[in-house]
């Protein structure tokens, strides 16, 4: 019997995720961001813990407010919002750090799977390793940087990762096509919101 497609195993896509005037849902999107981790469990290698870990954890920070907080947590935007008028000190603002530390880490993998799918002779090694260079870099000190470039050569070669995300290719591609819009979409609606802001920069 065939391996299920990846998107048909995931609870939620990013191209599922409610956006309203109010902003963007965030029970909704933590569960999109839960489920774009388990991508990185297709790359079969231990290297990439160091990404896997760093999303979860920022996830959990986000869902522990939203928990604390369910009306003022309901979108982004209004968490944010909630945050600054509340706890003054920025340093102080726990899930407004880890959701900029998310949308950074999403914005790295979307970067790396975006540029792979517009390259086809490039390997995804070097595809991530430039989603990394133009995101998250820049805000990693010498101790981690290391780290994330050893997990960029422990990417997988396209021709094992692909099939991974399930058969037929004509079927699963566009369906990655629409979830990386979806995701780049949401990521960059938030970069604006951060920099309007003042909360910081995706």
């Amino acid at each position: 019997m065939a391996q299920p497609q990846f998107f048909e195993t995931i609870t939620k896509s990013f191209t599922e995720v409610t956006i309203t005037e109010a902003g963007v849902d965030t029970a909704e999107f933590l569960e999109a961001a839960e489920n774009l981790v388990k991508i990185f469990g297709l790359f079969g290698n231990p290297a990439f813990v160091v990404v896997q870990n760093d999303l979860t954890g920022n996830i959990a920070k986000v869902r522990a407010y939203l928990a604390q907080n369910p009306d003022s947590g309901k979108t982004l935007e209004s968490l944010l919002a909630a945050e600054k008028a509340n706890i003054p000190k920025a340093k102080d603002r726990v899930a407004t750090d880890a959701l900029m530390w998310l949308l950074r880490g999403l914005k790295f993998t979307s970067l790396g799977l975006k540029y792979n799918l517009d390259n086809p002779e490039e390997e995804l090694s070097a595809s991530f390793t430039k989603g990394y260079e133009g995101s998250l870099k820049k805000y990693h000190g010498m101790m981690v940087r290391p780290v994330f470039y050893l997990a960029m050569k422990a990417c997988p070669y396209r021709a094992t990762f692909y099939p991974k995300l399930g058969e037929p290719q004509s079927e699963v591609l566009p369906k990655l096509e629409a979830w990386l819009k979806a995701l780049q979409d949401i990521v960059a609606k938030e970069e604006g919101v951060f920099k309007a802001g003042g909360y910081g920069e995706i």
